[in-house]
This record gives C-alpha cells, structure tokens and sequence, in this order.
C-alpha cells in the first residue's frame, strides 16, 4: 500500500492533527479499559519527540451531533493522557475554528469530534475547517476507517499533508501479511451468535482459506445443516441451505469447515447452569449448545498447530460462563503455542484473549472490530483509500 507514513516526515514546529480512535470504556468518569488509548501512544510520542505542535482528536459513544454532553466528554481521556506523559494535557471544548495556540512539544486534546456538526455526513465544510487547523493530519484510527467521515476521511482531501500515523501503518501491514500473502495453510476462526452478521466474511474467507472453524451461535447453523438436531440453541434455519452451499464450495476445492462432533449444552443461558457434555447427534429438543466439546476442541488445536497463518474473530462458545469456556480456551492455548503467524480481532476475541492471558502469544492483536471484518471481506476502506490518493497525487 502507497501512502505517506508520518515517520518518514519532518515534523519540527508543525502543526499535527491526530484523528485516533480512543473510543473507550468511561464508567463514573473513568476509563475502565485504556488499551485503545495505549495503542494511540506511539504515534503521539513520535510527533512530540520530533518537535511538532500536537493536536489530538477522536470520537467516544454516540453523542447527539452538534449538542456537548457530560457523559461524551473526552476528558477522562485527558486525565488518562497526562498520567501516560507525566504532565498535563489541555482539552479544548470549542475547538472547530481555531483560536488556541499550542507548543512545539506539547499535546492537547480536541474533545469530542462527534460534537462537530457534518462530522458523521463527512461535509467538506467542516472537513476544511479541521485541514484549516494542521499542517499534516495524521490518520491513526483504524478502527473508524471503514467509516468516510470529516475526521477520518474528509479532513485527509483537505490537509496540506495526508500521512498514515503507526498504529494504522502496523495495522494494515499485519493484515496484508495474514491476507494477501498469507503462509500456508490458512485458518480462519469465526465465531459470534449469528450467520447473518458474519456472512459477507465467511463468503469472502471461503475462498481463501484451507480450513474454517466456526464457533458460537454460527456454528450451531451449520451442525443443523449436517442433519443434526440443534434443540433450543440460537441457530438461523433461513440460512441452513447457505451454510451448506459454503461447506459444498470449500469441499470442492480441497478445503473444509470442520463441524463439531461433541458440545457441550446447557437448558438455559444461565452463569449456574450445569454443563452437559453430548455427542452432536444426541442433542435433546430442550436443549441449548453453549461450547464445543473436547474431541472437537481438540480438532481445532491439531488445525492450529499444523497451521502457517491463523485468523481469530470470535469465541467458539459462551466463554464468560467458565463452565462453558473450555472450547475457547483450548482454541487460545493453541494459538499462543502454534508456529504460525496469528492475526485477532474484535472485542469478544480480546476479552477472550486477556482472560486466557495470551496477549502477548498472538503475532498481532487487532483494536478493531468493523474496519477487522470489512477488511476480511476484501473491502476497500475509505479513510485508507484517501491516503493513497492524496500519496499518488504528490
């Protein structure tokens, strides 16, 4: 991918617009969960050691457009800021036409940039007055970049420079690498509760990848699409002939979807509900599927090990319940021990991530969820997209 990358500029005494995506947690005024925030702090630092004026924005919840509210203020992201950089962090309310000088050195805060009206339309009024602002915008939200917004997308046609800041830059090159020149063979691991959200990433990795798992709810529709009785569990019987027309298309060409042989079910989603081990041929009417059983995990982890290149997105089973958590956990296990390059994202897989304490086994952890699966599915991401023109433009 061709775009500038903010490492290769001179920033010394410029003006530097940040749009980074620190979309966090806030409970009571504080930020429960300050990993996005971590993530952002790369390039921050970057621009501040190289003497540039730092200006630092991003969007928190979905506030009413034009309207400033208490409860989508940015300021428990200014607090978590200057513990991070041992000095105060200014954040300025009023910020859209200027009016605020900043010191080569030194980072403020824009608050909230979903406060601005035409941020959402992508309106290049308010996207003129963000480029107004810098000398160089910085794009560093990746996980807003399938969303053409002033801020991530209108503000990069506008500004004097366009770059990719290091959080994008890292975010892109470990996807390209799982993708488009993946280390074979490929894996794909998709779980969540339904089909229907997934299809679009299930129909466009079909067609790349050597196996894929899937795990939670979706699963559930393809063990019935094998003739097997699901029970109570969450299962979409509309889309029964699309899982099998995926496990026929992949069959065809070599590949395969391994559907699980033993589950465990419960009789209601429950946090004390008894965890009943079944093979999946014996699943009762009253039944729900909560996990995949262990001969089936352990399929899976054979898969893992053997494997060149993993995608993670999504748990195999309701692993907030710890009686229904082993299926994900054999899953997490292998993938901290497997050779293979892994790539996860999505906030489920995080959660499931930093409960089975592998953070630091996967080759690269995705902060994103949307722009993760839109760039699954092979889309082209606006704010990316920008970037390159503006680079083939220079």
């Amino acid at each position: 991918m061709a775009f500038i990358r903010v490492t290769d500029l001179d920033l010394k005494g410029k003006r530097v617009f940040i749009r980074a995506d620190m979309n966090v947690p806030v409970k009571d005024g504080k930020v429960t969960s300050d990993a996005r925030i971590t993530a952002s702090m790369r390039t921050i630092e970057h621009c501040l050691k190289a003497g540039a004026k730092v200006m630092v924005t991003s969007h928190l919840g979905r506030p009413t457009e034009g309207e400033y509210s208490e409860e989508n203020s940015l300021k428990p992201v200014a607090d978590v800021l200057a513990a991070k950089l041992g000095k105060p962090v200014r954040l300025i309310r009023d910020w859209i036409n200027g009016g605020f000088e900043v010191a080569a050195g030194e980072l403020v805060l824009l608050e909230n940039v979903r406060f601005n009206k035409g941020e959402k339309k992508n309106l290049d009024e308010t996207a003129q007055k963000y480029a107004a602002l810098c000398d160089v915008f910085v794009m560093d939200a990746f996980g807003t970049a399938h969303r053409a917004e002033a801020s991530t997308h209108g503000v990069a046609k506008f500004a004097p420079v366009a770059a990719a800041g290091i959080l994008l830059t890292e975010e892109l090159e470990a996807l390209t690498k799982a993708l488009l020149s993946p280390a074979r063979p490929m894996v794909a691991i998709v779980g969540g509760s339904k089909v229907s959200t997934k299809l679009t990433v299930l129909e466009a990795l079909s067609e790349k990848v050597d196996q894929m798992v899937v795990g939670g709810g979706i699963a559930n529709t393809f063990i019935k699409a094998t003739g097997k009785n699901v029970g109570k569990s969450l299962c979409e019987d509309d889309l029964v002939p699309v899982a099998q027309a995926l496990m026929t298309k992949m069959t065809a060409r070599g590949a395969t979807i391994p559907v699980a042989v033993d589950v465990v079910c419960g009789k209601k989603f429950d946090a004390n509900e008894p965890a009943v081990l079944k093979d999946a041929s014996d699943v009762a009417d009253d039944d729900m599927i909560f996990d995949i059983g262990p001969k089936s995990a352990q399929e899976l982890a054979d898969i893992i090990m053997k494997a060149g290149t993993v995608v993670w997105n999504g748990p195999v089973g309701v692993f907030e319940f710890d009686q229904f958590g082993a299926g994900t956990k054999t899953i997490a296990d292998a993938i901290a021990k497997t050779s293979a390059f892994t790539l996860a994202g999505g906030g489920d897989t995080i959660a499931a991530i930093q409960k089975y304490d592998i953070y630091d086994k996967v080759s690269y952890i995705s902060t994103a969820g949307g722009a993760f699966l839109e760039f699954l599915e092979g889309k082209k991401l606006p704010a990316v997209e920008i970037l390159e023109q503006r680079a083939a433009a220079k």
